[in-house]
């Protein structure tokens, strides 16, 4: 068996087995039609798969990262620059891509997300050519990655977006628990993608494959966009039906992007939404980035949670959006609130066993579980309660805020850890890693405390909450 398809099967395998258990869920019935539920499918696949797919032409610089730093190409503290700078462009570019995507919907804006990105990974691939052919020395990479990471991180900022306000029209918010835990698996099949695929096309053709491919597959997706993809089941010849969201029914001129910022904002439920996504994308990606510098460093690379990162991920990813969307829906009536707190709870857990497994090869299980409880919380909140407060109408710019304040705390941490973590041989003992763990607990307290605040939190018709 080629070794491609031996890496592949094991994940083709398990999301048979997820579609399998998905399909077998008891179903929330709100009154949909045979022929609305058949079209659904074929719109929220290709634009999953382009969502999917957007992770593939992200993550891909961190997939590589620890290669470049034992390369002497690019140092983990100056990843973690570009990083940072690149998380904090995508968490204040929701000011003006969530009004975007509320005027010309999220089918325009995923082709802009996709295209976009596609063309930034081609130059991306042509630095590192460049890099290679001795025509950039390490400062001038890390400049020029700087820019062009940071262009790229502009257009992704649509992806999330783009899908939650599509969604919206299509599914029901009784639905979206479910819809929610579809989410989570997304991004894990796109973590897979970018940390394996990447990985093992940077070794075998050179770093520069890594951004050619992507940019190959991100072009495809904006083909399937342009063709199967449509905003609203009106706009695919059906007929629109009431989502029961927070703007169901509102059929007044629309607001301003101020005036929705100011009712979302006077709103307590909302800061604590933040709040908590904020902690989330300080763990995740202290957990999907600074854990694999940490495996590649102390392990070493040919270690199992190293050199199969992106299948960790995608399963950890892939259970925790499947739980999470099931005891949504099934145990706690559509409420996120409650799925949000056990979740963080695990995290909080995660972060504890991580302080004392340093050094142990016990360690990987622990930041797999913290990987699928945050990627659940994820899929909750920016993937689902943001609908859900947002309403239809104002997804896409609930949406973008709620999904900016992840990547506010994303970029925090880079920025952080770029200071704290240990360089050149300091790095190769585990004792000295112990900011990483250890800077995670108080944000999970603070994350755990938040979610519990909004328990019974639930959207109402017309926008109170």
């Amino acid at each position: 068996m080629p070794d491609w398809l031996s890496k592949f099967l094991p994940i083709l395998l398990l999301l048979v087995a997820i579609g399998f258990v998905v399909r077998r869920l008891p179903k929330v019935d709100v009154g949909h039609s045979a022929e609305l539920i058949r079209r659904r499918r074929f719109n929220w696949i290709p634009l999953g798969l382009a969502y999917a797919f957007l992770y593939f032409g992200r993550y891909n610089l961190s997939a590589i990262a620890s290669e470049l730093d034992k390369a002497g190409i690019l140092a983990k503290a100056a990843f973690n620059e570009v990083d940072g700078v690149g998380q904090w462009v995508y968490g204040v570019a929701f000011l003006l891509n969530g009004p975007l995507t509320d005027r010309f919907g999220g089918r325009a804006t995923m082709l802009a997300a996709a295209a976009g990105s596609a063309v930034v990974n081609v130059f991306m691939a042509l630095t590192f050519q460049a890099s290679v052919a001795g025509e950039l020395d390490s400062g001038a990479l890390q400049q020029r990655l700087m820019v062009l990471n940071a262009v790229n991180m502009y257009f992704q900022s649509f992806g999330a977006v783009s899908i939650v306000k599509v969604n919206a029209a299509w599914f029901h918010v009784r639905e979206r628990g479910v819809l929610g835990g579809l989410f989570g698996i997304l991004i894990s099949l796109g973590l897979y993608f970018s940390y394996d695929w990447s990985l093992a096309l940077a070794k075998a053709l050179g770093h520069a494959m890594a951004f050619w491919i992507p940019a190959a597959v991100l072009g495809a997706c904006v083909v399937a966009t342009w063709v199967y993809v449509r905003d609203t089941p009106g706009r695919a010849g059906l007929t629109d039906f009431n989502t029961g969201d927070a703007t169901s029914g509102d059929s007044g001129a629309a607001l301003s992007a101020g005036q929705v910022l100011a009712r979302m904002f006077s709103q307590r439920v909302i800061w604590i939404i933040v709040g908590i996504e904020f902690c989330s994308g300080f763990l995740r990606q202290a957990v999907m980035k600074q854990g694999r510098l940490y495996l590649g460093a102390i392990e070493g690379r040919e270690s199992f949670f190293y050199a199969n990162w992106g299948v960790v991920m995608c399963v950890a990813g892939i259970l925790g959006g499947v739980f999470a969307g099931t005891i949504s829906d099934h145990v706690f009536g559509s409420r996120r609130g409650p799925v949000s707190s056990v979740l963080y709870a695990g995290m909080l857990a995660g972060a504890i066993g991580a302080s004392f497994l340093l050094g142990s090869p016990l360690l990987g299980w622990s930041v797999a579980f913290m990987s699928l409880c945050v990627i659940g919380v994820h899929g909750m909140l920016s993937g689902t309660a943001s609908a859900d407060f947002g309403g239809t109408r104002y997804a896409g710019l609930v949406t973008g805020v709620i999904d900016g304040f992840v990547y506010l705390g994303g970029g925090a941490q880079a920025f952080y850890y770029a200071s704290a973590l240990p360089v050149g041989d300091a790095a190769k003992d585990a004792a000295n890693w112990s900011a990483w763990p250890h800077a995670m607990l108080p944000v999970a307290v603070v994350g755990l405390a938040l979610c519990a605040t909004i328990w019974n939190a639930r959207p109402k018709a017309g926008g109170g909450h």
